[in-house]
């Protein structure tokens, strides 16, 4: 069976939203994470923001890259729970973590955060339901 077929075959909560909306949202998410954090990792390549202050960064891009290989490719729905889980609270560290340098990095994680809140609460809700 297909991917997509796997997915509508788990139980999910009433207020998941249809794939359409989530590939939308994460169409207007990923260029704001691409400027944030490319920004980020090119003012710690020039010495401009400690090295340390793209570690969170980093470990938050790895998380979210690995989510779908998890989730869709090895049907893993317990791990890729702990991989949301990882990707939310990655978020709060590089807002920590950039805050006293570029407060408008920080800002720009906001509808990244709300939407992985929200999407933390599915997937932990679809692992407890199936």
């Amino acid at each position: 069976m297909n991917w997509i077929d796997w997915y509508d075959s788990l139980a999910k909560p009433w207020w998941t939203p249809a794939p359409a909306t989530i590939r939308l949202i994460w169409g207007c998410l990923y260029p704001i994470i691409l400027v944030s954090f490319g920004f980020v990792f090119i003012q710690a390549l020039r010495r401009k923001l400690p090295r340390r202050v793209a570690l969170p960064f980093a470990a938050n891009l790895v998380a979210n890259l690995l989510f779908m290989p998890i989730f869709a490719g090895l049907r893993s729905v317990p791990l890729a729970a702990a991989d949301i889980v990882v990707v939310w609270a990655t978020i709060l560290w590089c807002v920590v973590a950039v805050w006293s340098h570029y407060r408008w990095v920080a800002f720009a994680q906001v509808p990244y955060f709300i939407w992985v809140s929200l999407a933390t609460a599915i997937q932990l809700s679809i692992t407890a339901m199936n």
